[in-house]
């Protein structure tokens, strides 16, 4: 393969992972006290939209296989997206994605437990350090809700990423979104319905500007991964912190301090060691989960 193959891909995720920040953005710029259940709503329906010129994906033979398992991952993708909106309106914009990067470390962690898998002597380290790095940048005395939200956040891309497996392999990756978005959507509108906020322009931008961005971001994923095998260019995905940093920081005036730095260090640099002894030990290792909901 190519170097101008695998530089193509790296550059592909750099993009989208760029795109995912922006997506986190529009919730971030949601107005203190916006109804939250609305926005996930708005959003969920647009994505939904977004996805049906690309129906002709669907396996019609396979078109409901699989659908406990499919409304049990849509309504913990709600769940995720509602604790992503809490994080992203009550923390930095880079702290909340530090916080997300606990993700693929759960992820090995439910693997254990789940599917009976093995962990290696890195990958424990990865777990240890992965979570005191997360410590290291709450610090017990910026520990509260949002934190918690963030966390619980992280629990769930890896809850649905563990769950991926359980899926029907004769099912397209736009045949389960078409599928958990649709399954999402009673559940979101019963909330909004709930909510009982009165009707607000600004939050369909918001959803929109959010759906469009990590739409992109999921596109550009699928054509990176799909030209490389995925252990040479994972790395990449870790680009979105630097991203989140420096959009923070430019856009929201929130400057990093050291305990982040650290932290961060803790949580994604065990995990970039994982995935490089994975791209010497096996010849193909599939992304394991979608960092931004």
């Amino acid at each position: 393969m190519s170097g101008k193959t695998v530089n193509s891909a790296i550059l592909l995720l750099v993009i989208g992972n760029a795109m995912a920040i922006i997506s986190d953005v529009f919730i971030k710029l949601l107005e203190p006290g916006a109804p939250i259940f609305q926005f996930a709503f708005l959003r969920c329906v647009i994505t939904l939209l977004l996805l049906l010129p690309l129906a002709g994906q669907l396996n019609r033979k396979h078109l409901f296989s699989g659908l406990k398992v499919h409304a049990v991952r849509a309504h913990i993708h709600l769940a995720g997206i509602l604790c992503m909106i809490v994080a992203l309106a009550n923390l930095p914009l880079a702290t909340a994605n530090a916080i997300f990067y606990a993700a693929p470390i759960l992820v090995m962690v439910l693997s254990t437990i789940v599917f009976r898998e093995k962990l290696t002597p890195l990958s424990v380290v990865a777990v240890f350090s992965g979570f005191a790095g997360i410590v290291v940048i709450l610090r017990p005395v910026e520990f509260n809700w949002a934190a918690i939200a963030a966390l619980a956040a992280a629990l769930t891309l890896a809850i649905n990423a563990v769950m991926v497996r359980k899926l029907p392999k004769e099912q397209t990756t736009v045949h389960k979104l078409l599928l958990n978005y649709l399954l999402i959507i009673p559940a979101a509108g019963a909330l909004a319905i709930w909510e009982g906020a009165a009707w607000d322009s600004s939050i369909l931008i918001s959803a929109v500007g959010s759906a469009v961005f990590l739409l992109g971001y999921n596109i550009t994923v699928l054509l990176a991964y799909k030209q490389v095998d995925a252990n040479q260019v994972t790395s990449a995905e870790y680009t979105g912190l630097i991203w989140a940093v420096g959009i923070g920081w430019i856009w929201f005036s929130e400057v990093p301090d050291l305990w982040f730095a650290v932290g961060s260090a803790m949580i994604v640099v065990p995990l970039i060691l994982v995935g490089l002894r994975s791209r010497q030990r096996s010849p193909r290792v599939l992304r394991a989960y979608p960092v931004s909901g």
